[in-house]
């Protein structure tokens, strides 16, 4: 056997020192494992920035153990395996993204094939900067929920409008339908359809998906029921809370969405940035990591523009970027308050398709009164102006995209 570099870290219960004391011996004198013990998390981290594991071995009920924690080991190269002195101990694991838990009694044949399992899964992963940043290649189980990212670049060009726009035509169309605010610079959607600002019901969500605490009951009880089957996840309203979208938790969140609803659309924040001035700190949490990381998990991104000079050329600076950021994004471009006196709608396709090369699937016009109306009512344009030509747009893009009703 190759000798192997694990480090063990178990919490402070009977229990866990017990099974810590347990593999300990199992591995003693045994050339091929060299094991450190870690007294906590700090340790841990600490110990594996060395480079001096290939693994970690950890205990669910060790103190501040969390998806972040296991992030940042995956972020060096160390794959975990679980060690849990109970049923609840492996679900947490579980829960805690940890596949691989060692059988009770620990010995050093198990030990071998759950590190075994563990380096061969990380190293087929994606790195850390591809995987907190969202860019990474995903496999998405058939049968699931779908997914629509709903991004587009600086200048206010009418995502939010959009999001919640397709949401609630989705909804009208009989599709369960999840609405979530991703926003990281200060989301919107609670004002929009109605919901408490206060809730931000996705930071709670993400806050428990790190603490490995997050299940379908719970995801429920943080969703507003806006106009069944319209459901919201309202996002953080504040510029500065945006370390509480972390991009592993937001991967969770989006995975039990799959789950929850037949589709579930994410209006995101405009920057994909990530951060060069802290490049050198592949550990440092990255404020667009909750953007990218829906941009990736998304199985359809709804590109918003805005229909005047300065929109488009934004709009085909911003189409370049994502495909260098998330190369493999499938993409459905949508021009927004189109109007004959900015760029009329013939001029707004022949410029996206000789600047960009691509085609619109929807040039959706200026309907400022409608939406003002809607706003103010925190409704929807479904249930405040249903005639309005700009509801009318949005009832045919959803159509195109989704489908017009479940079978």
């Amino acid at each position: 056997m190759t000798s192997r570099r694990v480090l063990l870290a178990v919490g402070d219960g009977d229990a866990d020192r017990s099974l810590g004391e347990q593999l300990l011996a199992a591995v003693a004198g045994d050339e091929g494992w060299r094991l450190h013990r870690c007294e906590d998390v700090e340790d841990l981290l600490v110990t594996a920035a060395t480079g001096v594991a290939d693994a970690a071995v950890v205990s669910p009920y060790l103190v501040r153990l969390d998806r972040e924690a296991l992030a940042r080991l995956a972020a060096l190269g160390v794959a975990t395996v679980g060690l849990a002195p109970d049923e609840p101990g492996e679900q947490r694991l579980r829960l805690l993204g940890v596949e691989d838990v060692l059988p009770r009694p620990p010995d050093a044949s198990g030990l071998e094939r759950a590190v075994a399992r563990a380096l061969a899964r990380s190293r087929s992963a994606v790195g850390f900067a591809h995987a907190a940043a969202g860019t990474g290649p995903r496999r998405r189980p058939a049968g699931r929920g779908r997914v629509v990212a709903v991004w587009g670049p600086t200048g206010a060009p009418g995502r939010s409008t959009v999001a919640v726009g397709l949401a609630a035509e989705l909804a009208a169309l009989g599709w369960p339908t999840l609405l979530v605010d991703a926003d990281v610079y200060g989301g919107s959607l609670a004002t929009a359809v109605g919901a408490p600002v206060e809730a931000a019901g996705l930071a709670a969500a993400c806050r428990a998906a790190n603490l490995g605490a997050l299940d379908l009951s719970t995801l429920d009880g943080l969703v507003v029921e806006v106009d069944p089957p319209l459901a919201v996840l309202t996002g953080i309203d504040r510029a500065d809370r945006w370390p509480e979208l972390r991009p592993a938790a937001v991967e969770v969140v989006l995975e039990l969405a799959r789950t929850r609803a037949a589709v579930t659309v994410v209006d995101c924040g405009f920057a994909l940035e990530q951060d060069e001035e802290l490049s050198y700190d592949t550990l440092a949490p990255r404020r667009n990591g909750a953007t990218l990381a829906v941009l990736a998990d998304a199985d359809l991104v709804v590109v918003v523009g805005s229909a005047d000079a300065v929109g488009l050329r934004r709009l085909v600076t911003a189409l370049a970027d994502l495909r260098e950021v998330v190369p493999e994004a499938r993409t459905a471009v949508v021009c927004n308050r189109v109007r004959a006196t900015a760029v009329p709608e013939q001029e707004v396709r022949s410029t996206l398709r000789r600047l960009a090369a691509v085609e619109p699937v929807a040039c959706l016009p200026w309907d400022g009164e409608a939406v003002d109306r809607a706003l103010a009512r925190g409704r929807p344009l479904t249930q405040v102006a249903p005639d309005a030509p700009l509801r009318r747009a949005l009832q045919q893009l959803a159509t195109d995209l989704v489908g017009s009703r479940q079978g």
